[in-house]
């Protein structure tokens, strides 16, 4: 007789809201690569990357940030995806990360006022109040107010960010309204202060992630799949409120949405990274289950929740129902996938590896929180290289190495938005496309 590993719920299929099935509870969650083409695609690398960790076993691959507007990036390096841009790089990146036969979602984004201020393009917000972040809110510029017809345009870019996502292949967006991003500065009424129609009740604020809904939905097929990622909390007194949250999702019961992530935080309070300012969540493995309980209970649509997972027996502790309410029904698992790629297979099959996470002690917590999110960039870099994760990384040499390349990419951003023009057409084509992306990865 053969020993058979005992199938864990963690490889359960889920049928979401429209039809579309998930081969198994575990989502690669979004992390920020950087790793775009010198046109802001993506290429090699990052198909390389895609391909590695759909053919590690995941059920669902969330992209990176992809910025819906190019003058609207969290930092240099990342991918654009507007009306001007081509879609074959896309394509490719589609089936690089579908690869696995897995569902694979761009994750589409705008900043709001969270860009560095060397990106040279400004910043706006719902209102004219800057980052906040002790001894580096000097990184940000105050953004200006968003006039009425620039928020029309707004949920226009991710309405077309969207339709172009299903034409390149992916099966699915995510709509990012967590993390301090313009959706998530709406929510908070510390960063909207409007007294017109997208300020003021919660409901005003919440207007602008209900309209981008509808308008996305609008574009798509019905079988492609929409998803929002969610503060549960924003982690700041005065902010965007766990309560706040619950209303919020009882309101998109009621849109054709078919997944919501809960994440938490800001770049002023970054709980995503486990350390928020008001100390409400602590440092530990899983620490938004609590809160993704809580919600689950009114979510008519299924719930994940992604920070900080790198074990199995906690990942399906999460999809457990506890004190009568129920357990999450997607686990997203982000920086532990950087260090080993293939982790949902060894758990298929019964292994339970070690998955060695750096952790960075400094004082400076500012710099802390950068050198480890440089860290986990090394070995990004290093699978879209084609080359295995390092154990050992020095995070000083990689925060060093970031910031050369975060110049680097940032003198190169600068010349491709000079050569756009300051308002490229919609339509327009870039100066030369990609071909960086092409097969084998």
């Amino acid at each position: 007789m053969f020993d058979t590993v005992p199938v864990s719920p963690l490889f359960a299929p889920l049928t979401l809201p429209n039809g579309a099935v998930l081969t198994n509870r575990l989502a690669k969650a979004a992390m920020e690569e950087n790793m775009a083409d010198h046109e802001h695609l993506p290429g090699k690398a990052l198909c390389r990357l895609y391909a590695a960790w759909s053919k590690g076993g995941v059920g669902l691959i969330l992209s990176g940030n992809v910025m819906i507007d190019p003058t609207a990036l969290t930092g240099p390096g990342g991918v654009v995806l507007d009306a001007s841009q081509p879609l074959e790089p896309f394509r490719e990146w589609a089936r690089a990360a579908r690869s696995g036969g897995n569902h694979a979602w761009l994750q589409i984004s705008h900043p709001g006022r969270q860009v560095m201020k060397a990106m040279g393009q400004g910043a706006v917000a719902p209102s004219a109040i800057g980052v906040q972040i002790e001894g580096a809110s000097h990184y940000f510029p105050t953004p200006r107010a968003l006039e009425a017809e620039e928020i029309a345009t707004v949920i226009e870019r991710f309405a077309t960010a969207a339709a172009m996502a299903e034409q390149a292949g992916f099966t699915g967006v995510e709509i990012h309204a967590a993390h301090g991003y313009l959706i998530s500065q709406f929510l908070s009424p510390l960063s909207n202060r409007r007294t017109d129609e997208w300020g003021g009740s919660l409901a005003n604020r919440a207007r602008l992630l209900l309209e981008v809904v509808k308008a996305v939905r609008a574009r798509v097929s019905p079988g492609f799949c929409v998803g929002v990622k969610l503060n549960s909390a924003d982690f700041q007194k005065g902010g965007f409120a766990a309560e706040d949250a619950v209303q919020v999702v009882r309101w998109l019961n009621d849109l054709p949405v078919d997944l919501v992530e809960l994440s938490g935080g800001s770049y002023e309070s970054p709980a995503m990274a486990g350390a928020p300012k008001d100390g409400v969540v602590n440092p530990r493995e899983a620490y938004f289950v609590d809160f993704a309980r809580e919600i689950g209970a009114v979510a008519r649509m299924p719930i994940m929740v992604t920070g900080g997972i790198h074990r199995r027996t906690v990942a399906e502790r999460a999809l457990e129902p506890k004190d009568g309410r129920p357990g999450v029904a997607v686990v997203g698992i982000a920086t532990a996938l950087a260090f080993q790629p293939t982790l949902p297979m060894k758990w298929r099959a019964g292994a339970m590896p070690d998955v060695a996470i750096q952790q960075v002690r400094w004082k400076k917590k500012v710099f802390a929180s950068l050198a480890a999110m440089a860290v986990v960039k090394v070995q990004l870099h290093r699978i879209g290289a084609g080359r295995a994760p390092k154990r050992n990384v020095s995070p000083l040499l990689a925060l060093i190495g970031s910031q050369l390349e975060a110049a680097r990419r940032t003198r190169r951003y600068k010349a491709w938005i000079a050569r756009r023009g300051p308002e490229a057409p919609e339509g327009a084509k870039p100066s030369s496309p990609s071909d960086e992306c092409n097969r084998p990865w």
